[in-house]
């Protein structure tokens, strides 16, 4: 048993996708986030700087008694996990595996549609592991830098995002994908406009609800589940709390016990 927190980050709000799932289904355990909002987007930033920050914030998420660390960012995850695994003793995971996994279980025509930042994309990695867990899967990625800006400013309906999102999604409708990934934790708060534009026959995988239970498998395996009744969830980010206390009720429907202003690099 280990009843220290479970840490979680992203390079912003997005991540708090993931802690929603972590906390509908693991209610006894306790979450550290930090959201990375003084650097985000990180979708365009360097290989060298991603892997920087997501070693700053993992050392502090350590620092913090955190029993496992959960890269809530799928550009920092095709980019830096592998090195973060390598430098620190603790279990680590990203949030690639898990969405290839479900795509993998839900698609029926072997067409698989990608969306993600220009990093993720350009990193292939959702790609590589899709064909690598069954070659005869067919690709289709889109990079969609837009779209974390209009969640982290709380544009998610309305004539903008709509608009751009139809832009985006030309080539996967011009496709015969039937399984979407939406591979970056902030595309799920736009949902509602992407079934708008793409209709019922495409089913979107949003990665949230497979990481939490390899997270849970993670913590079994290791016996470091919690044995305390409830958990709690602790929020740090690194610029402004004003935007993100705004808007974080529209990612986590569990309670958040606090918001803290925190400089880590």
């Amino acid at each position: 048993m280990d009843n220290g927190p479970i840490g979680v980050f992203d390079s912003g709000i997005g991540g708090l996708t993931v802690v929603d799932a972590l906390a509908k289904s693991l209610p006894n355990e306790s979450i550290l986030y930090v959201g990375d909002t003084a650097r985000v987007p990180y979708g365009n930033k360097s290989k060298v700087r991603i892997q920087e920050f997501t070693n700053e914030i993992t050392q502090w998420l350590i620092d913090q008694k955190s029993k496992m660390i959960v890269v809530a960012c799928n550009t920092a995850s095709s980019l830096a996990l592998d090195y973060i695994k390598l430098k620190f003793d603790l279990p680590i995971i990203g949030v690639i595996e898990p969405g290839i996994h479900s795509a993998i279980s839900i698609t029926k025509n072997k067409q698989v549609g990608v969306l993600g930042t220009n990093a993720t994309i350009k990193s292939d990695a959702y790609g590589e592991g899709l064909r690598a867990a069954n070659d005869k899967i067919s690709v289709v990625s889109q990079p969609c830098p837009l779209f974390v800006p209009l969640v982290e400013e709380g544009w998610v309906s309305g004539d903008v995002p709509t608009a751009i999102a139809t832009t985006y999604l030309e080539p996967i409708k011009r496709s015969n994908v039937d399984t979407l990934i939406l591979g970056c934790t902030h595309y799920p708060l736009l949902k509602s406009i992407l079934r708008q534009i793409l209709g019922s026959d495409v089913s979107l995988v949003d990665s949230g609800e497979a990481t939490a239970a390899a997270v849970n498998s993670v913590l079994s395996k290791n016996n470091i589940v919690s044995n305390k009744n409830t958990g709690e969830i602790h929020c740090y980010v690194t610029d402004s709390r004003d935007s993100f206390e705004a808007l974080a009720g529209r990612f986590v429907h569990a309670n958040i016990s606090t918001i803290t202003h925190v400089d880590i690099s």
